[in-house]
């Protein structure tokens, strides 16, 4: 696959200190704004059996305070300075985030070493901290129609070890039996400096940037950084069903998943990025115009590469999603045939007229899109860096997008198959 031009040429200057910090700065003084963000390569996937939802709670723990601040003084800090700040855990990573004017940089990158630095780890906090992401799992999962369909529910069905299949918010058991020494051990080893890469973007100067860097970050001590297991699944050979039962949906759903290849290499990757859009997105998509416009059998159908929907943060493995929402009165084996022939359909004949330039010109603007604010540009540099040492990616992506050809989606459609998918049906109502 030959890439084409390039659609974007943004700055990128990359260093890194000594105990293994990687940093990676994109100047732009268009506006007097800056992002940082900093992404520790620990996620879902990295939680041990017996504390499912440890790396989300964790994630929760690093806003009560740290070396230098107390509890909420974060918030304080870069609220007060006119920003915004968060931070999420995923599948392969969590991350933590700020945006402030750009005379406050220095003040964001303090606080994001203090952190790293020494979290505050004292079991008021984590005691607070289980409840408050037990409230989440209820507010969100629990108490929510369609709570965690199907990125919660889909999993097991679709992988077999624990890493890949297990509850990434977490049981209530496992969150209530968390202790103090297991979060000691989950900070020692993944948030140590050589585990994490920062990103800085905005109205800044990369000089300027590593000298505060140095400053700040330089006297974390470096410690020795895990290695990242192969969390590779053997291949599927026959159908796999599930069914949830949900007492707060008004209607059933269904959500098929089919594993795809290694996001690592975007070569055999991407055409099943673009698939998932010819599916799904927009009216003219093969599933949108079969089911909604035309059979009007279901009220809507979505399709994404990634439990998340993350189709550029992914690792291997990663599966392509179809789910789809319909009436009571519509059988869902009929529409799941109505999609099998569909992708057959796409699988046999290929894409149609300018159909594949229709559908990447369209994903290739909502990424600009998404790219153009600084946060998005911080948060994709920094995903691309900590997984393929390839911040560059960023500037290269609409090239390889562009370079995706008919011949490769359409295969990428002939292996998703009846055999080899994972297959979950939601119902209405409570269990039998």
């Amino acid at each position: 696959m030959t890439a084409s031009p390039q659609r974007t040429a943004l700055e990128i200057d990359r260093f890194s200190l000594d105990n293994g910090l990687r940093v990676v700065v994109s100047p732009d003084a268009s506006s007097p704004v800056v992002a940082v963000a900093v992404y520790y390569d620990v996620g879902m996937r990295s939680e041990p059996e017996g504390r499912t939802g440890f790396a989300h709670l964790f994630e929760h723990l690093m806003f009560q305070g740290s070396a230098s601040l107390g509890k909420t003084e974060h918030f304080t800090y870069v609220q007060g300075s006119g920003g915004t700040l968060n931070g999420s855990t995923h599948v392969d990573y969590t991350n933590y985030y700020e945006v402030l004017p750009s005379n406050a940089a220095e003040l964001a990158l303090f606080l994001e070493a203090d952190r790293m630095r020494s979290v505050a780890l004292t079991q008021d906090n984590l005691d607070n901290q289980v409840a408050v992401v037990q409230n989440e799992i209820r507010v969100n999962v629990q108490n929510r129609p369609y709570g965690g369909f199907p990125w919660l529910s889909m999993p097991p069905v679709l992988y077999d070890s624990f890493a890949n299949s297990h509850d990434g918010y977490g049981s209530f058991v496992d969150l209530e039996s968390a202790t103090l020494d297991d979060a000691r051990q989950f900070f020692d080893r993944y948030y140590a400096p050589g585990n994490a890469v920062l990103t800085v973007v905005g109205d800044v100067k990369t000089e300027q940037v590593q000298g505060w860097v140095e400053e700040h970050f330089a006297d974390i001590q470096a410690r020795k950084t895990p290695k990242r297991p192969s969390f590779a699944e053997k291949p599927m050979s026959i159908e796999r069903s599930g069914v949830v039962h949900d007492r707060l949906a008004p209607a059933p759903a269904v959500a098929l998943a089919w594993r795809t290849t290694d996001p690592a290499d975007f070569e055999t990757y991407l055409p099943y990025v673009v698939l998932a859009e010819v599916l799904t997105d927009g009216d003219a998509a093969r599933l949108q115009d079969r089911l909604l416009l035309r059979d009007r059998s279901v009220t809507s159908v979505g399709g994404y590469l990634g439990i998340m929907g993350d189709s550029y943060d992914a690792r291997d493995p990663t599966p392509l999603m179809v789910e789809v929402h319909h009436p009571e009165e519509t059988p869902v084996e009929n529409v799941v045939g109505a999609i099998d022939e569909e992708i057959a359909r796409l699988a046999a004949d290929g894409l149609a007229g300018d159909e594949l330039a229709r559908t990447v010109a369209r994903m290739t603007a909502r990424y600009l899109r998404e790219l153009d604010p600084f946060m998005g540009r911080a948060q994709q540099l920094a995903v691309f860096e900590q997984q393929r040492a390839r911040a560059e990616l960023v500037n290269e992506l609409p090239g390889l997008l562009d370079s995706v050809t008919a011949e490769s989606v359409q295969a990428a459609a002939a292996t998703l198959r009846p055999d080899n998918r994972a297959r979950l049906e939601l119902r209405p109502g409570d269990a039998p």
